[in-house]
């Protein structure tokens, strides 16, 4: 199909036309939608402002377009991107160094790359339709949620330049080891076949040659395509989360995890892993633990699992990777995490 797209010549006045009032019509969508949520949660619907199922419902109806818009978005700019890198040419980027130094390149990419969780499935498409290792693949994906420069500027703001240094280094050292990890065990067998399937009709595609027409038609049919695969899954992913930010109060959070006993670490881990919220805001969480007397270690682990494994995250992984594979991800980065934390606590 896609090498089809590639040879359609469509008037380019027409594909220029479609693609400006694509643009305008998602940049509209999403300016109004705060406003639009506003309404529909407080004035049509007559639900309380502050109240816990106020809270939940318009977390629920703001998320839900703004992260298929998202998603829409990215799924597009990255299959154009794509066109202009051939497969072979991306395996010698990150596939084709050696073991570790992938792993590396990939980590490091992904802090200067400002991609959330919920792009997680186009990034790993795209890492393995160009032929990218799984575990260099997964280093990438690790690396971007975790490490956000938004977080980063705040944690400098808020505790120092030391700190700060010690969230980038710590959030490398786990992508790069996880990756290295999950590399190692082989699980490619764990991939939803049609991951693989889309890799194998990429690979036939001379997309480096390919028209402004053809690149635009190839993308819009990724959108249709991918999203129409996983939007169930974002729906389920937000309304889990949509339950947790409405039901869970911060205070109660920063009271079980304000002590430096040594369960502090894992407990932090666990709670934040089913919680959904990006590095910037769990930050007022975070803010709230620190001065319940959290440790910094302790701190740091809640906030890496809220932004690295969030359970809203890994549903809509499951669409492109088997449980058992989600089950071994959530394992190692979740044990690098509580090693960290530990450490942390032990040096500060």
């Amino acid at each position: 199909m896609a090498t089809k797209l590639l040879t359609l010549a469509p008037t380019t006045k027409r594909v220029y036309l479609k693609l400006s009032v694509a643009v305008i019509g998602w940049y509209l969508a999403y300016t109004i939608l705060q406003p639009v949520t506003e309404y529909l949660t407080f004035d049509l619907l007559g639900l309380t402002r502050g109240s816990q199922l106020g809270e939940a419902v318009a977390f629920f109806l703001y998320d839900v377009p703004k992260i298929l818009l998202l998603l829409a978005g990215m799924i597009f700019l990255i299959t154009i991107v794509r066109t202009f890198f051939s497969p072979e040419r991306t395996r010698q980027l990150l596939g084709g160094k050696r073991v570790g130094m992938g792993n590396v390149l990939a980590a490091l990419l992904g802090i200067v790359t400002p991609f959330c969780s919920c792009s997680a499935v186009p990034l790993f498409i795209g890492f393995v339709e160009s032929g990218i290792p799984l575990g260099v693949t997964f280093s990438f994906l690790i690396a971007a949620p975790v490490i956000n420069e938004v977080a980063l500027v705040l944690l400098f703001g808020m505790f120092g330049w030391r700190v700060a240094a010690l969230y980038v280094a710590s959030g490398l050292t786990i992508a790069i080891f996880a990756g290295l990890i999950i590399g190692r065990l082989g699980l490619e067998r764990w991939v939803e076949d049609f991951v693989w399937q889309i890799q194998f009709t990429a690979a036939q595609d001379d997309s480096a040659q390919a028209t402004w027409e053809a690149r635009i038609a190839r993308a819009g049919n990724a959108v249709r395509e991918i999203v129409g695969k996983v939007w169930l899954y974002v729906v389920v992913g937000i309304a889990v989360g949509a339950g947790i930010h409405g039901y869970v109060p911060t205070d109660a959070l920063a009271e079980l995890l304000g002590k430096s006993a040594w369960w502090s670490v894992p407990a932090a881990v666990l709670v934040g892993i089913p919680l959904y919220s990006n590095a910037a805001g769990v930050i007022p969480v975070v803010s709230a633990l620190m001065e319940k007397g959290a440790s910094l270690g302790t701190v740091l682990a809640f906030m890496m699992a809220v932004v690295g494994l969030s359970l809203p995250e890994t549903i809509i992984l499951r669409r492109v990777l088997k449980p058992q594979l989600i089950a071994v991800f959530i394992g190692v980065v979740g044990m690098a995490i509580v090693i960290t934390g530990y450490l942390f606590n032990f040096l500060l």
